[in-house]
């Protein structure tokens, strides 16, 4: 969140100076007491994954009176190791964070397991949204985007594709 902030500052200024928008999307953990930042510097926060960050969201929407737009993560694949609601679990996460913490929710995102078929959890992440009458899915980054584009994405991340692949800390 620090390095996209930092660099964010700079590039929205250019693009302004240009006449043009952008947006900045926040994909990866969100912590809860991160959750002032990401309200206050990202225009859609696509990783809500969990009742907590769904109430320190609302909190600091309410605060600060700027709405970015959110996406709840569905962890498609059931990986421990990922953050995301469970595809059994969807629809009720995406009821309560409406209907307790007044969140406009307009879509989904998931990440599907690097090893398997990427087709039945894009089919699956469309179904949910169809389900719970969201238009958005921001699913399929650089290698799998045009199956993604086909299977109903709105948003791809293809930052590989373009920057390059990126070196671990």
């Amino acid at each position: 969140m620090q390095e996209a902030i930092l660099k964010w500052q700079e590039l929205r200024g250019r693009a302004g100076a240009l006449g043009k928008t952008i947006e900045l999307h926040l994909i990866g953990p969100l912590q809860s007491n991160k959750a002032r930042e990401a309200v206050e510097h990202f225009d859609v926060i696509e990783t809500v994954d969990r009742e907590k960050i769904a109430a320190a969201l609302a909190r600091e929407i309410e605060r600060l009176g700027r709405r970015p737009r959110l996406f709840v993560e569905v962890n498609t694949g059931a990986e421990p190791q990922k953050a995301g609601v469970m595809p059994e679990e969807a629809d009720a996460f995406l009821a309560l964070c409406r209907d307790r913490y007044g969140l406009e929710v307009e879509g989904l995102m998931a990440i599907p397991p690097a090893d398997e078929q990427v087709s039945p959890h894009f089919a699956l992440l469309a179904v949910i949204a169809a389900r719970n009458g969201l238009r958005e899915l921001s699913m399929g980054m650089t290698a799998d985007w045009p199956l993604a584009v086909q299977l109903g994405a709105t948003y791809v991340r293809v930052g590989s594709a373009i920057f390059g692949e990126r070196g671990r800390p």
